[in-house]
């Protein structure tokens, strides 16, 4: 990924610039070089890309196929637009359907896409997955590259994975295949609107747009009328001459009609063959085996509004379909924190399948409308390639619950999965008619998940203001309950006790409200664990599991629980189905599946994993300190004593009498255990 023009780019590739003879005319030729030097040019003469930035190699790129022309005509197009509202930012393409047609006809001569009527779909596809594809280079010729093999398989250009995904964020869309918005990303470079260009007969940008469109409308016009190929019947009847058989059609017909079938047949052929193929996902590629039922992803909810401050809008909107999906048993459900990997990340629906291993992913947009907002969203079938279904809503902001409750159906109904009465109450059971009760409780949650001090305040003063505004809204008492409890692990508390107290009473109050809430019951599991009630709390957890049996986040909390109250050999089978579920997990998932683990003697495994965490986020000293206990454990003294001082850099005032207390494991055996492994590692 690029932050700036400091950082170390992709273009690697010699460029020797193209300098037109009109661009000298009248002494404008050195002007125009001094002003472009450091420029993105598109040069509509020769059908190249030039990117040639300050402190940057450089990369020019060849469209040098009708095909490849028609796509580099709609980054021009892009371009353009972007220079005539004067911002980077997302173009709607149903607005200019027919310049996209005229294009496609004239310089793609049809070759850049199919009929008008698949047009845009077809865009949408090349310029989310062909063009961002640099190494491929499917859609361009990369000048001064030559491509190789790659594994013995296929030919490609030899580009670094940060060179690739560079060029790729050039290419942001957004929207669904029907409702394309597209995006040519040059601030992800460090450049701006002054540092791109676009070229064609001497002239630049608007005027260069404006004359190339000029030239191809010239062309159609001089183009030849079509040939009949079939001459008119004579007005008048022609008899027979003597002897002469009557046919049902003369020769001269036969081979004119012979003409039209050949044709005909040719356009098919070209048709079939030209078309880009379906891509699919493959069983064999995926990092896991599909389950045994429906199993589903969706992706996190474009923002197409230009307003920021609609994100939360469109994560709550993400965020609680997975929520009410995962309330069905009869499904497979990704977490959210591994979905929300993609966000803002130009990924295929392919890529998404076998990397999580599942066989349906869900995609969606947010668009403003009038007053009201316009939500699309398509579920996809990975395997086939096909779109199971799609639909557009305009609705107001807040209708949130009756859309998602919607689409929701619409997916059950596309799986064909069937749910009893008793299930379809619980699925669709309604959260607060306070739209903006609803906002503040789904940014309070993010922010108390990332565990800081400033993140964790504003979660406790967000959800407050979301229950004065909605007192009967349960949800936002287990977020404030969530954000209680993670004042007593960062220490903010004064009183560590009276804050357990107040988390498990806002809990209950959750559940008072609403006892579906699966959240509130496994919180308030967690909250009794920490209490030592280790019997009521494995009540609730085991009421929340119930009612969302495919819920990353439950799941976990539940073997959480098990793995503290002593029932680690349990434990450990349902961490792994938390991780399955969130194949991307946080790091306290690996975490607590090591403590697992290491409580259980197989301190490999538990070494492996907690690894991973500590190479995710190096300055978590929680990860540290499981993995100082299981090299002690295990009998390796010198990796423990190492492990330990990692933990003094991290926090030097560590007391390991304060981390004894914190930690409510039910048999004081297992955790004096622990407690001696981490002291005989020099910890103190």
């Amino acid at each position: 990924m690029i932050d700036g023009l400091n950082r170390e780019t992709f273009f690697v590739v010699l460029h020797n610039p193209f300098k037109s003879l009109a661009y000298l005319k009248a002494g404008r030729g050195q002007k125009m070089e001094e002003k472009t030097r450091q420029a993105i040019k598109i040069d509509l003469n020769q059908f190249k890309l030039h990117i040639h930035l300050k402190h940057k190699t450089e990369l020019t790129l060849h469209f040098d196929s009708p095909s490849r022309m028609f796509y580099l005509t709609v980054i021009a197009l892009v371009v353009n637009e972007m220079k005539r509202l004067g911002k980077i930012t997302s173009i709607p393409m149903e607005e200019h359907s027919a310049l996209l047609a005229q294009l496609n006809e004239t310089i793609g001569g049809s070759a850049g896409s199919s009929d008008k009527e698949h047009l845009l779909p077809r865009i949408y596809r090349k310029w989310k997955d062909a063009l961002p594809d640099l190494e491929n280079g499917p859609l361009f010729k990369v000048i001064g590259r030559k491509k190789e093999l790659e594994n013995g398989v296929g030919k490609t250009y030899q580009f670094a994975e940060a060179e690739k995904d560079s060029w790729a964020n050039l290419f942001e869309y957004r929207g669904s295949q029907e409702n394309v918005r597209l995006r040519f990303s040059i601030d992800k470079l460090g450049a701006g609107l002054d540092d791109i260009v676009i070229i064609y007969e001497g002239c630049q940008n608007g005027e260069a747009w404006e004359r190339f469109i000029s030239s191809l409308q010239q062309k159609e016009e001089k183009r030849p009328e079509p040939v009949e190929l079939v001459p008119k019947e004579p007005e008048a009847p022609v008899t027979p001459s003597k002897g002469e058989k009557i046919t049902l059609l003369k020769r001269w017909q036969w081979v004119a009609l012979a003409i039209v079938l050949i044709l005909a047949a040719l356009a098919i052929w070209r048709a079939y063959f030209y078309s880009s193929p379906v891509e699919v996902a493959s069983v064999k590629r995926m990092a896991f085996p599909l389950p045994d039922k429906p199993s589903i992803a969706v992706l996190p909810f474009l923002n197409m509004t230009d307003d920021p401050r609609q994100e939360s809008f469109c994560d709550g909107l993400s965020e609680e379909i997975i929520t009410t999906l995962s309330k069905i048993p009869k499904l497979f459900v990704i977490a959210r924190s591994s979905m929300f990997t993609y966000k803002g990340k130009p990924v295929k629906v392919q890529q998404v399948a076998e990397e999580l291993g599942v066989q349906y992913v869900l995609e969606g947009s947010v668009r403003k409308a009038g007053e009201q907002v316009r939500i699309t969203a398509q579920l996809n079938d990975a395997l086939t390639g096909r779109h199971l279904w799609a639909e557009r809503y305009d609705r107001k902001p807040k209708d949130i619950f009756i859309i998602q409750d919607e689409i929701t159906t619409h997916i059950i109904t596309a799986l064909q999965v069937k749910l009893t009465e008793g299930e379809q109450a619980r699925v669709f059971s309604k959260g607060t008619k306070n739209l903006d009760a609803y906002m503040k409780v789904i940014e309070a949650r993010w922010l108390s998940f990332q565990t800081t001090i400033e993140g964790n305040i504003r979660a406790k003063q967000l959800t407050e203001e979301a229950i004065s505004l909605d007192p009967n809204y349960a949800p936002a008492y287990n977020a404030l309950a969530r954000a209680t409890i993670v004042d007593i692990w960062l220490g903010l508390t004064k009183n560590p006790q009276e804050s357990l107290k107040r988390c498990i009473e806002l809990n209950k109050k959750a559940i008072t409200l609403d006892d579906s809430l699966a959240v509130g019951h496994t919180g308030l599991g967690y909250a009794l664990t920490m209490a030592r009630k280790y019997d009521e709390a494995i009540f609730h957890a085991e009421r929340g599991l119930e009612l969302e049996p495919n819920s990353a986040d439950i799941v976990y909390i539940y073997a959480n629980i098990l793995l503290y109250i002593g029932r680690q050999e349990e434990s450990i089978s349902f961490f792994q189905s938390a991780i399955r579920l969130n194949p991307k997990p946080p790091n306290v998932y690996l975490r607590h599946y090591a403590a697992a683990l290491k409580d259980t003697g197989r301190y490999e495994e538990a070494i492996v994993q907690i690894k991973k965490a500590i190479e995710r986020e190096p300055r978590d000293i929680m990860s540290y300190i499981v993995l100082t206990s299981v090299y002690s454990m295990a009998g390796r003294e010198k990796e423990a004593r190492a492990a330990a001082t990692e933990v003094l850099r991290i926090n030097p005032k560590f007391s390991l009498e304060q981390f004894a207390k914190i930690h409510p494991y039910k048999d004081p055996a297992t955790k004096d255990r622990y407690i001696d492994s981490l002291r005989k590692a020099g910890l103190k």
